[in-house]
């Protein structure tokens, strides 16, 4: 078991299905990534730290950094964001569509900057 894998078993039962959906779905588009824990926080490592998210007592946490959120700001009006984080309740459907989206920024955004 990975120190991800071990986060993620070690979260509250309510935050399992968000944070394996979250994982799950960084392995569906970069399938040979590395993950660690930064900041307290799974970090896929793509060219760097591609994105942060972590279990919080009534949400996922996914910190994909500013310009993403910004990028999206249209698309996340049903959640609540800051300059830096985007907060997905476990009472919402894990909304795939959008995250993967984001995911798809911050890759980009990784490979125009190397």
């Amino acid at each position: 078991m990975n120190v991800v894998e071990a986060y993620i078993q070690s979260a509250p039962d309510i935050a399992k299905p968000h944070l394996k959906a979250m994982r799950n779905l960084v392995f569906e588009l970069l399938p040979a990534i590395d993950e660690a824990i930064k900041w307290q926080m799974p970090t896929p490592l793509y060219k760097g730290s591609l994105i942060h998210y972590a279990a919080h007592k009534q949400h996922l946490g996914i910190y994909p950094r500013p310009k993403a959120i910004e990028h999206f700001k249209d698309r996340l009006t049903e959640f609540t964001c800051s300059k830096g984080a985007i907060q997905i309740p476990y009472s919402s459907k894990f909304p795939k569509t959008l995250i993967k989206d984001i995911l798809l920024f911050r890759i980009k955004e990784q490979d125009t900057a190397q």
